[in-house]
This record gives C-alpha cells, structure tokens and sequence, in this order.
C-alpha cells in the first residue's frame, strides 16, 4: 500500500515537474522559446514514428539476419 501510494506521488507530482525542469533547461541551453521546444519535440517523435513504419521496419535486425541465413543456405 505504501509502495503504491509513494508511486502515485512520484507519477501525479515529480513527474511532470522534472519534464518542465528538462524542457526549461533545454530551452535555455538552445536559446529557444520554451514552445518551439515543445513542437520540434512532436515534429522529431512524428519523424521517427514515420521511418520506423517504413523504411526502418525492413532495416530490422531479425528481419536482415533471416534474409542473410536463407542468402547463406542458398550458396550451399
């Protein structure tokens, strides 16, 4: 119960408060407004979300390692 409730105070109170505190810092060392952080933050997520759905999913590594294991059977 105490695990739970020490857990509920971290997510709903230091959580959000250590965000802000990163973002403030960012901003600061970037010398940026502290929304221009925020939207090339959503603009970075949305590109990486968009290469790991197409070209990154045929870069998978298992994906690449069973392609190279049929290739090496083949020359065999």
């Amino acid at each position: 119960m105490i695990a739970l409730l020490l857990y509920r105070t971290i997510a709903d109170h230091l959580a959000p408060w250590a965000v802000t505190l990163t973002t403030r810092m960012l901003a600061r060392s970037l010398n940026m407004p502290e929304p221009l952080v925020h939207s090339t933050g959503d603009y970075v997520v949305a590109r990486v979300a968009a290469f790991e759905h197409g070209v990154g999913r045929s870069l998978c590594p298992f994906r690449l390692a069973r392609l190279l294991r049929a290739w090496w059977r083949g020359l065999h």
